[in-house]
């Protein structure tokens, strides 16, 4: 019998997690099967009982379930828990562990392009993707890491909660911009730029630092105005593929010990895209 994984969200459809989970299954020679479900917020509970009663190996969290899932598990790691978010569901003998590979997949897929030991790094944004990013980021080793949103008091309050006065600034929107140019690394984690508004841009670009690396979390289109506007002006750039490859790697490595291939992923995902906005 096949080990069934999954991703439960809403909307679900548009997924390309089923692609990538069941061609590494296919390419490790593992008899498992990947399935998106449709779950309404409504229905989390009876959902996350059926996973249960199902035998479910593992499965993804996406919007809108990230939060509300932790009460509904039987433990969270410690990570998952300061984020407030679980992003991969491990059945351990029955009991149902939350992880959250989002900040750690993007750290890593980050690593690919820049040496982040004394760098001074900026992220756009404190929503959900902010929050596991921004904490990660500020547990490596000799980095600062500011922080701008359109909403100061959140980005503020994000400061504050991770107790990160020390190595981080809330800043304005404003200030990052007239800024920029002293920020080794530029992270975007809104949804600023994302199809069908490819055209928006979350700050302005007047001036950025040599060889600086911008990294945006959005993968359609591949290459934001963001991306393409600060490689015009030198800098290293890399799309949200890199990232989504890397989370969807560590879930992969969690519920079966093996890391998949994150380059064969992403190039899955590009092929699907074709290049294309849509």
């Amino acid at each position: 019998m096949k080990s069934l994984y999954g991703v439960i969200g809403s909307p679900i459809a548009h997924s390309m997690s089923p692609l990538i989970h069941n061609d590494a299954f296919l390419h490790n020679g593992m008899d498992a099967h990947y399935h998106a479900f449709h779950v309404d917020a409504g229905e989390l509970e009876t959902a996350v009982a059926g996973m249960r009663a199902l035998g479910v190996n593992g499965f993804n969290v996406t919007i809108p379930h990230k939060e509300a899932i932790i009460p509904l598990l039987d433990s969270v790691e410690e990570a998952a828990l300061k984020i407030g978010a679980v992003n991969t569901v491990v059945n351990k003998n029955g009991k149902l562990i939350g992880y959250n590979t989002d900040g750690r997949g993007f750290v890593e897929a980050l690593k690919e392009v820049v040496e982040l030991k004394n760098k001074h790094i900026l992220i756009i944004g404190a929503g959900g993707a902010a929050r596991a990013i921004f904490y990660t980021l500020a547990i490596e080793e000799g980095i600062h890491v500011d922080i701008c949103n359109r909403t100061v008091s959140k980005s503020e309050d994000l400061v504050r909660e991770f107790s990160l006065e020390q190595i981080s600034r809330s800043i304005t929107v404003e200030q990052a911009a007239k800024e920029l140019d002293r920020y080794d690394v530029v992270v975007q984690t809104t949804s600023v730029g994302m199809f069908p508004k490819i055209n928006d841009i979350p700050l302005a670009l007047n001036s950025i630092k040599q060889h600086a690396v911008f990294s945006d979390i959005i993968y359609n289109p591949l290459e934001t105005k963001l991306l393409r506007e600060a490689k015009d002006l030198g800098a290293v750039t890399q799309n949200g593929i890199h990232m989504f490859a890397y989370q969807a790697a560590l879930a992969f490595e969690l519920w079966t010990g093996k890391l998949p291939d994150t380059d064969r992923m992403k190039n899955l995902v590009k092929e699907h895209l074709g290049g294309k906005t849509c």
